[in-house]
Parts: C-alpha cells; structure tokens; sequence
C-alpha cells in the first residue's frame, strides 16, 4: 500500500515537473507565435503520452501489488484453516479420552457400589438370622 501511494506521489511529481519544465521552456524560448503555439502542442503531445505510460505503468504495478495480496492472503487463510483443525483435531481427542476415563470411573463405582450393596445385604440377613436364632433360644 505504501508503495503503491510512493509511486503514484512519483507519477504526479513527474508530470507536475514536466509540465512546469515545458512551459517555462516555451516561454522563455526566442521563438515566434506560430512556432510557440506548434511547439507547445507538440509538448503537450509528448507530456499526454509519457502521462499514458506511466499511468500503464501504475496499473501494472498496483495490479502485481494486488495479485501479491492475495497470495498472501489466500496463504495466510489456509494455514489458519489448517491450524483450526489441528486444534479441533486436538481438541476431540482429549474429550474422547475424557470420556473413557469417566465411563471406566463410572464402571469402577458401579462395581464398588454394588459390592457395598451385596456386603450390606449379607450383612443385614446375618444380623436378622443372629436375632431369630437370639429369639428363638428364649
């Protein structure tokens, strides 16, 4: 961008200067009327075609300056989307693990609770077998 601001600062400053060069030129030159005004004309003919050239020029290179952002830009697109799936790809991975880890805690308390609830049951028919047997001896 800033490039592209130098260059056509330098167009303008080529064409201001020649344009200012031309007509002092012209004026302070010995010459007749007729010879003045085919002289400026002619001037006026070489100052609109170097313009042409280099406005072709400014074009050129703002259409290479564009063309290099959007390489860029197109680049940099791709490396975030590959970057974003390498974070999603990471990121399933820790919440599959995550999920393994809970659903074997899960597994492992199921257990633990249902050999709680089976110690517990035996526990409480050995309590009411000790007390019939207690009651049954009075």
């Amino acid at each position: 961008m800033e490039e592209n601001k130098m260059a056509k600062g330098l167009i303008i400053g080529f064409l201001a200067g020649g344009i200012v060069g031309a007509v002092i030129a012209l004026l302070y030159a010995p010459k007749s009327g007729r010879e003045l005004r085919a002289e400026i004309g002619r001037k006026k003919d070489e100052i609109l075609d170097d313009t042409t050239e280099f406005m072709q020029i400014a074009k050129a290179k703002a259409a290479d300056l564009i063309n290099e952002g959007k390489r860029k830009s197109e680049t940099l697109i791709a490396e975030a989307k590959k970057k974003a799936s390498m974070i999603i790809e990471d990121a399933n991975k820790i919440l599959t693990g995550a999920k393994e880890k809970t659903t074997e805690k899960i597994g492992d308390l199921k257990d633990k609770i249902t050999n709680e609830a089976e110690r517990i049951k035996d526990a409480y028919k050995a309590g009411m077998d000790a007390y019939k047997e207690e009651k049954n001896k009075s």
